[in-house]
């Protein structure tokens, strides 16, 4: 199989590409810039942006002769304006769609994310039949659900497509999840709202790229899978405080969890937004009420219907890959040392 991957030069497409080419697919990847480690795979390379019109031919030619596309190229946050987001995630997802159109490509596997569906009060234990809520608390989550169903309404017996909605992708190389908490860090302290009792699932990036490859099987009979979404995870959910903790060790940082009121963290979420509103900001990870939200309260899945139709199993368990992660993390930063009159701040990272 010739697979295509936007987005290969990234975090979890990187994973994607790496699993592709060692059970001997031919691998393309589109990103908007070069990648050492792909070259070094072996993966053609071309430069794109998705949402330039200036790129859609040679977006069109990237998918030339391809039999899938794995599209994993996102722009990823917890605050900012909207259009940014629509831009990479909604436009970016057309012209995907297009290009496979235009090539003939028979298959498509979209990276959601299981945020599309969250709302205040959490999710525990929830499956595919969930709408998405009527209002979304950031541009992040509202794009994502928007590109998640153009996908899903592409599904035609020419072009056969899925969605799957891995949650908080963490592992080797992670630059998101775990950098954002080591940086959170101020005098030993990690200060965070609530108690973090609260249980959530989340994704190793090895299991999140599985996931894909065994959608690309089911897609080859599309019957069952076809034009359906699938939540991935560990099904390990564990306290908030536990996994923050846990990988803030295995990055070499010893933190003492300090507990915000959550009245105060949402306060100071949402004035902050407003702050940013006001002043026109495209920051894109900044303290945020989807932030807040998720931090305060429960998310995790059923996932039935991936082992189900996908025959999906985690490869890898969280105790396993933390322990992976604390042989191959590179020497954290002393957050403890740093002067205790620097303000301490809440991490945030996309979900």
């Amino acid at each position: 199989m010739k697979v295509l991957v936007t987005g290969g030069s990234g975090f979890l497409g990187l994973e994607i590409c790496r699993q592709l080419i060692a059970r001997g697919s031919q691998t393309v990847s589109i990103s908007r810039r070069p990648s050492a480690e792909l070259a070094n795979l072996g993966v053609r390379q071309y430069q794109v942006d998705i949402t330039d019109t200036a790129d859609l031919a040679l977006l069109s030619r990237a998918a030339a002769g391809c039999e899938a596309v794995v599209h994993s190229a996102a722009l990823a946050g917890a605050s900012g304006p909207l259009r940014p987001y629509w831009r990479a995630n909604v436009t970016g997802t057309l012209n995907v769609i297009a290009a496979c159109r235009v090539q003939s490509v028979p298959a498509l596997v979209h990276t959601s994310t299981a945020s599309v569906v969250f709302r205040p009060g959490g999710l525990e234990g929830v499956n595919e039949d969930l709408p998405y809520p009527r209002r979304h608390l950031a541009a992040y989550t509202r794009t994502k659900a928007e590109a998640e169903a153009l996908v899903l309404a592409a599904h035609s017996p020419k072009l056969a497509t899925l969605a799957l909605r891995p949650h908080i992708i963490w592992g080797p190389g992670d630059p998101h999840f775990a950098p954002a908490l080591a940086r959170a860090v101020r005098a030993g302290h990690l200060l965070m709202p609530g108690e973090g009792n609260n249980l959530i699932d989340t994704t190793h990036v090895r299991t999140a790229a599985h996931a894909h490859l065994l959608a690309l099987d089911a897609l080859q009979q599309p019957r069952q899978a076809g034009g359906r979404v699938y939540f991935i995870g560990q099904d390990d959910p564990r306290p908030l405080r536990e996994i923050t903790l846990r990988l803030l060790q295995a990055a070499g940082i010893n933190a003492r969890w300090r507990t915000v009121p959550p009245r105060l963290a949402t306060a100071t979420a949402t004035v902050g937004e407003a702050y940013l509103r006001l002043t026109r900001s495209r920051r894109t990870h900044a303290l945020s009420r989807l932030l807040v939200a998720e931090m305060l309260h429960p998310h995790h899945f059923d996932l039935t219907a991936a082992r189900r139709d996908l025959r999906f199993e985690p490869p890898i368990g969280f105790d396993d890959g933390l322990d992976e992660l604390t042989r191959t993390a590179p020497p954290a930063l002393d957050n403890s040392k740093e002067s205790p009159c620097r303000k301490p701040t809440t991490p945030s990272v996309p979900s």
